[in-house]
């Protein structure tokens, strides 16, 4: 699967990617057979940077050649914002591991559904835990697409770039600049799509809401005018704020209220403010583990869902976005369009069916739990079962277990790709993004970036030290 260089790369690619000059597809069905699958691999396990950033490089232009655009979702949201589409709320999907297989699932079940209003998605702590640095998230999902044969906008979107309250408060300038560098990284990999989650600043001993929400609202409004400084020519990338901390109390009106209109006051006239909010109303990200391991249930607000996104609409945006549904019945799903949600966030329920498949070999978790038991013992809190202790912290095994999910066999990950498959086509229905690329297409605008290429190698730096320890373990 590896490359021996650069020029070997080219030359095993001849028969189906020209590379002298200007990069052309001459084969497209031979480009799609092993030669992606190699290209994804060497853009994220080759063990020399360079090789990996032109890797890279090349991937974005075979994908501009076949037709799968990095794209921003704005125009789609401000078309909802002025009800000119309904209907449907569009699933963010976290892919913690086998990536390249888990896309190329979701590809698929948005062919088959007629629906190209799908994102895919990676929070700040996920991209440490599970080794998924921005550019490597972008090119294999770009590989993912350009196997699977699909055509238009590729929705790439960084989740919950977060802060942390304890850093900010220690130096609240040190805290935006760290939050800034990660939105420039992820701008420039092909995120067009960014949720900035400040509500980890809420204060709830202030005294009245729009104090509370201030630092929020301000930061949010600072990342917002960054995230227009660097974004490329022609794109306006979406942005998303959040006033309530997942698994915290429920949002309300007036909370909302508040926050848009502090935001707007400290907003620039004229700039292209936030598109969507993200509210709190019953979920805690990953479900709440019983002691024998299996998930409560959760009874969600569907109705302040309803209120906010309704009063949304007042201010130009797509709606509210729920965090932390893919572990909900599945007789939930069909609320969110009824609610008129813009945006759901799915993550834990498809790591949950990739760990628990009868296809994930044993062996894996046996790692997996010895791995846990050592590395992540500190976490484990009082009166925690182990069940408990092991349902919550499996997520963190995605970076140890990569290469070994990434090489298993075949037989094994097509079984579990399948069920991934069949999931995700269900929730499409659900969410009614069925047979929607005509609105997507009017109202989305695709922008073709080019690589640069010294960025990309400059991106493919291995990250260096361990993950960091999560500050809010709700933050996915």
């Amino acid at each position: 699967m590896r490359f021996m260089s650069v020029e070997d790369m080219e030359k095993y690619l001849a028969p189906c990617v020209e590379t002298g000059g200007e990069v052309k597809i001459s084969d497209s069905a031979k480009l799609r057979g092993e030669p992606i699958d190699r290209l994804a691999y060497n853009a994220v396990f080759h063990e020399d940077q360079e090789q990996r950033g032109v890797t890279r490089a090349l991937i974005k232009e075979l994908a501009l050649k076949s037709g799968a655009v990095l794209a921003s979702i704005q125009g789609l949201y401000e078309a909802m914002g002025r009800g000119d589409v309904s209907g449907f709320t569009v699933p963010a999907v976290n892919i913690r591991g086998m990536t390249y297989d888990v896309a190329r699932a979701l590809f698929r079940a948005g062919m088959k559904n007629g629906s190209t209003s799908f994102i895919f998605e990676i929070a700040k702590s996920e991209m440490a835990y599970t080794k998924q640095e921005p550019s490597e998230y972008v090119a294999v999902i770009l590989c993912a697409a350009i196997k699977e044969g699909y055509v238009g906008p590729v929705f790439v979107q960084g989740d919950h770039f977060q802060f942390s309250m304890k850093n900010f408060q220690a130096d609240p300038k040190k805290e935006a600049e760290s939050i800034k560098k990660l939105i420039s990284k992820a701008v420039s990999a092909g995120f067009y799509n960014i949720d900035i989650d400040s509500s980890t600043l809420v204060d709830m001993d202030r005294p009245d809401v729009p104090s509370q929400q201030k630092d929020n609202f301000e930061q949010c409004a600072e990342m917002t005018k960054y995230i227009r400084s660097v974004e490329p020519k022609g794109v306006v990338v979406s942005v998303g704020g959040e006033i309530g901390e997942v698994g915290g109390h429920n949002s309300t009106v007036e909370e909302y209220k508040a926050y848009m209109g502090g935001y707007n006051k400290v907003m620039p006239k004229g700039m292209v403010g936030i598109s969507k909010i993200s509210v709190q109303t019953g979920t805690s990200h990953g479900g709440v583990p019983l002691p024998d391991g299996t998930i409560a249930k959760v009874k969600l607000d569907f109705d302040t869902l309803a209120k906010i996104s309704k009063v949304s609409r007042e201010y130009g945006m797509g709606g509210a976005v729920q965090h932390g549904a893919s572990t909900l019945p599945d007789d939930a799903f069909d609320h969110f369009p009824k609610c008129t949600a813009a945006e759901v966030h799915l993550a834990t329920g498809f790591q949950n069916m990739t760990f628990d498949h009868p296809e994930f070999p044993k062996e894996f978790t046996v790692k997996m739990r010895e791995w846990m038991h050592k590395e992540c013992a500190g976490e484990k809190k009082a009166g925690e079962t182990d069940e408990q202790f092991l349902y919550k912290t499996r997520k963190k095994a995605f970076g140890y277990l990569k290469k070994d999910i990434w090489t298993m066999p075949a037989k094994n990950r097509d079984a579990i790709s399948k069920s991934l498959e069949d999931k995700f086509d269900f929730l499409f229905k659900k969410l009614g993004v069925v047979n929607n690329k005509a609105a997507v297409e009017k109202y989305v605008k695709l922008v073709p970036v080019k690589p640069d290429i010294k960025k990309e190698i400059e991106s493919s730096a291995a990250p260096t030290g361990p993950a960091p320890k999560d500050d809010n373990p709700r933050a996915d």
